[in-house]
């Protein structure tokens, strides 16, 4: 969205705060109370009905922001950098919003992206609707597929809607306008609103029919009707297979709309860990309330950074202290879809201007080979899929459980094995059990290596390995 977003989480409430009271998750946007909570605090039984392509199963997202991609800002000049892309390993490009944005209440100079003018148009900045489609296709030709974002919830204060469809937007009792929260620079819709439906389902329909897109990211998807985006998914298929990521983490919209939902509580706990407000032992917690509330077989998206958090909250070097490269293990090795935003695979360490241009510098990083490592076997081994295609997780505990996350993903033939220490400081631990013997090879370091019953293993501070079992 356009700002720091507050949205409230049923597992946050539960497992996180650990209170009955009301908690907001910082993402993008001095917001208020969702009611999220009315509808998730009883388990959802069953699978998910959502039928997932085939090319999600082992997918990594990666988030576009074309504005501060390149100095020129635009679709053609991102496209260049399509073939470093390929060679990351990433699999979707969720591209940001690329509608021509409001002018009334603009913030900034350049405002914002969630402040849409026009449904069905392009942002000039970028380029043309033929700039776009050609970038499609090259996308496509390379291998990968590509998700634009979708605004469903308000518009810009100029939006052509507004003069022909005011029925369509929320309004005070003096029938004027109203902005959802502090977000000043747009206006809310009203989707109890039967044409604001058929117009949004419409507009969706074009990009998918005209320019060929694979699906859309939703911002703040929990601010609409959960049996609109029941509405939505069907139609939309009329069309073309579809994938669809909801900026929420509502259970409810995973059983039977969405491919993908946030993962918001293991963010912020990942956040805490690192500032030593929660220790290791709260990822089990969470992870276990995580399988009581959500449709087995749902695919939920992990992340260190985006574009909300970059610009608002810090980036992972801020949030995360020195466990950067740690956290991003975590995250891309628990079960979900991992995210990459843009400039993390070179190591940017700065707050993206939101509303003005303020260009990634690309250079040459470490991370870049880090990443590449781990989506190669997020790829290859079975064990890290998404969703219904992967397999589960279990802790192995050790003499220090507080401070080590260790655990194994298996399924089939393939098994991941992770120690993690989540700490600044120095751990020697011993792993309980004997779930995790066998040989294995240092995904990282290449070297082979073997594990008995209650092995013990010395970690330096932030430290992680992630063992793949040998054939």
């Amino acid at each position: 969205m356009t700002r720091k977003r507050i949205l409230l989480s049923p597992v946050l409430i539960f497992i996180i705060a650990g209170i009955t009271g009301c908690l907001y998750l910082n993402s993008c946007g001095n917001g208020k109370q969702s009611d999220m909570t009315k509808k998730t605090n009883m388990p959802l039984a069953g699978y998910s009905e959502v039928v997932n392509q085939d090319w999600v199963k082992n997918a990594v997202i990666y988030e576009v922001n074309i504005r501060q991609y390149t100095p020129e800002g635009t679709f053609n000049a991102f496209s260049g950098h399509l073939p470093r892309l390929k060679s990351l390993g990433v699999d979707i490009l969720w591209l940001m919003p690329i509608y021509p944005i409001g002018q009334m209440n603009r913030k900034g100079e350049l405002g914002s992206y969630y402040s849409v003018r026009d449904y069905k148009a392009i942002n000039s900045e970028f380029g043309n609707l033929d700039d776009f489609k050609a970038l499609v296709r090259k996308i496509h030709e390379m291998g990968m597929h590509v998700i634009i974002d979708w605004v469903p919830n308000h518009s810009s204060w100029d939006n052509i809607l507004t003069l022909e469809h005011p029925d369509y937007y929320k309004t005070d009792e003096d029938g004027n306008f109203i902005a959802p929260f502090d977000w000043t620079d747009v206006i809310q819709f009203d989707y109890s609103n039967k044409g604001l439906r058929k117009y949004m389902i419409d507009a969706m329909k074009y990009w998918l029919a005209e320019t060929d897109v694979d699906g859309f990211r939703y911002d703040v998807a929990h601010m609409v009707p959960v049996d609109f985006w029941e509405e939505v998914r069907p139609e939309l298929e009329k069309v073309k297979p579809v994938f669809m990521l909801a900026e929420s983490d509502q259970p409810e919209l995973n059983r039977k709309a969405f491919d993908e939902t946030y993962g918001w509580p293991f963010h912020s706990l990942m956040n805490d860990i690192a500032s030593g407000k929660k220790t290791a032992n709260a990822i089990s917690t969470l992870f276990s309330r995580v399988d009581s509330i959500y449709p087995a077989g749902s695919i939920i998206m992990e992340f260190t950074s985006n574009h909300d958090e970059n610009s608002w909250n810090g980036t992972e070097y801020e949030r995360l202290d020195g466990g950067v490269k740690t956290f991003a293990v975590l995250a891309a090795m628990v079960p979900g879809m991992p995210l990459i935003y843009s400039g993390q695979e070179v190591g940017m360490n700065k707050r993206l201007k939101f509303f003005e241009k303020d260009t990634i510098e690309w250079k040459e990083s470490e991370m870049t080979d880090f990443f590449k490592n781990l989506i190669s076997l997020k790829h290859r081994n079975e064990a890290l899929w998404n969703g219904k295609f992967g397999g589960t997780l279990t802790r192995i505990t050790s003499t220090n459980n507080k401070a080590v996350y260790a655990f194994l993903r298996e399924k089939g033939k393939d098994r991941v094995f992770v120690v993690l220490n989540l700490t600044k400081e120095p751990a020697v631990v011993t792993l309980k059990g004997k779930l995790y013997r066998g040989s294995y090879r240092d995904v990282f370091s290449g070297k082979d290596v073997s594990f008995r019953k209650d092995e013990s293993i010395a970690l330096q501070p932030w430290d992680f390995r992630v063992y793949e079992k040998n054939e």
